[in-house]
């Protein structure tokens, strides 16, 4: 199959599956007598595969990494659980930042006035050094 029916199979842009290939997270396609790079159905799995890490949030370094498990069949399930608490710890430690945030900045405009005058907490935090 061509790369627009891969795209259409997988879910993946054909800009992508190109940008996948160029930075060797998948293999480069084999191409066809007419120079068309050539797909199969493995390669759909593959990037249907690399579309769901990517919707989990797991970077491209990840799913490398991942992708060289699913495709080890002697590798531990260990591996991949060690992998995915860590990628999972992270996401822990980003919303507890972001919810930090929201706290912060709805305190702060819930202290702003909003009106004529030109005082405001949300300026006057924004100015002062964070420890």
């Amino acid at each position: 199959m061509n790369i627009g029916e891969l795209s259409k199979e997988s879910g993946v842009s054909a800009k992508l599956i190109r940008h996948y290939e160029g930075i060797g997270l998948i293999p480069k396609a084999g191409r066809a007598e007419n120079g068309y790079r050539s797909y199969d159905f493995d390669d759909i799995h593959s990037l249907r595969f690399v579309k769901r890490a990517r919707d989990l949030g797991f970077s491209l370094k990840e799913i490398k990494n991942l992708l060289g498990l699913w495709k080890n069949k002697s590798r531990s399930s260990k591996q991949v659980k060690l992998l995915a608490e860590k990628h999972l710890y992270d996401l822990d430690l980003k919303i507890k930042q972001l919810k930090d945030m929201s706290d912060t900045l709805r305190n702060l405009v819930k202290h702003c006035h909003g009106d004529h005058r030109p005082d405001c907490p949300i300026l006057k935090n924004l100015e002062e050094p964070q420890l």
